[in-house]
């Protein structure tokens, strides 16, 4: 199927009406645009895995806290679509938002406790709008497996609970970060950075992979971790810090002694720029 695109929730219903009565296997990559490398290997591992690979793209006013950072949200449609043709895209799903909320929206849905922490702690609604459009976008697409990922965990743990607590019919899959070669992670906010802060950029990555490598060294002490990483990333003057935090992966719970594997997920501000990132750490022995 050529790629084809879908600006109205009847228009997608039309396009993927074949593959529904066949039964064939739809995945739904949703995205908010300014496409990388990161979101093309979700689109590949769908194209792999499913018959029909639809990727959504809709900047959600819903899950921002600031008016400006909703304004200056990267937007480039037309190479946005070519992206998703070079990667084997069916169908790009691109409604406005009257689209996804002809009128006021008074239903949503509440991802309490698991947004109070990490993001959330500093980002009030920001995981609710996240639930709420993803759950919309799934009823909409109706698709076997939706594709996220890890870069955001917070939000992948919580749509996966969602998924389950709400008895939602769709696979969540997390697929691992992708990295510049500098290990900075991929996100779209990147090119927002100058380039003095794209400069200082994979400190952020740096000081999580050295977290990670001193747990797997014998380091038990969560706070001690924390601390080093904050220091490091005190160094670079232009980073703020938002949080650096050791969770549980399953409850995002701190936590302070590690036993098992844990997630180190850090956020920290370049300028008006607010850039994330995580890393596994198990202890060895």
């Amino acid at each position: 199927m050529a790629l084809r695109r879908a600006d109205t929730i009847a228009q997608l219903n039309e396009v993927l009406h074949v593959a529904r009565r066949d039964g064939q296997r739809v995945a739904c990559v949703p995205t908010m645009g300014a496409l990388h490398a990161g979101h093309t290997s979700l689109l590949d591992r769908a194209r792999a895995e499913c018959d029909v690979v639809v990727a959504t793209l809709f900047v959600n006013p819903l899950q921002f806290d600031r008016a400006d950072d909703l304004a200056n949200y990267p937007r480039n449609v037309d190479t946005d679509l070519g992206i998703c043709e070079r990667h084997g895209t069916d169908v790009l799903f691109s409604p406005t938002p009257e689209v996804m909320y002809p009128g006021p929206q008074r239903v949503t849905v509440d991802v309490t406790p698991l947004e109070g922490c990490l993001c959330g702690a500093t980002r009030p609604g920001h995981f609710r709008g996240v639930a709420t459009v993803v759950t919309k976008l799934l009823n909409i697409v109706a698709p076997q497996r939706a594709y996220f990922g890890e870069k955001d965990f917070q939000q992948l743990v919580i749509i996966a609970t969602m998924a389950r607590d709400l008895n939602l019919d769709v696979e969540i899959v997390g697929c691992e970060t992708v990295r510049d070669d500098d290990g900075l992670a991929l996100s779209s906010r990147n090119a927002l950075l100058d380039p003095v802060q794209r400069a200082a950029a994979p400190l952020l990555a740096t000081v999580l992979r050295d977290a990670s490598a001193a747990v797997a060294a014998g380091e038990r002490d969560a706070s001690k971790l924390v601390a080093a990483a904050k220091a490091s990333l005190n160094s670079e003057p232009q980073f703020e810090i938002d949080y650096v935090e050791i969770v549980d992966p399953a409850t995002l719970e701190p936590v302070s002694t590690i036993t098992g594997t844990v997630r180190i997920a850090a956020a920290a501000y370049l300028g008006s720029t607010r850039l994330i990132d995580n890393v596994a750490a198990l202890p060895l022995g």
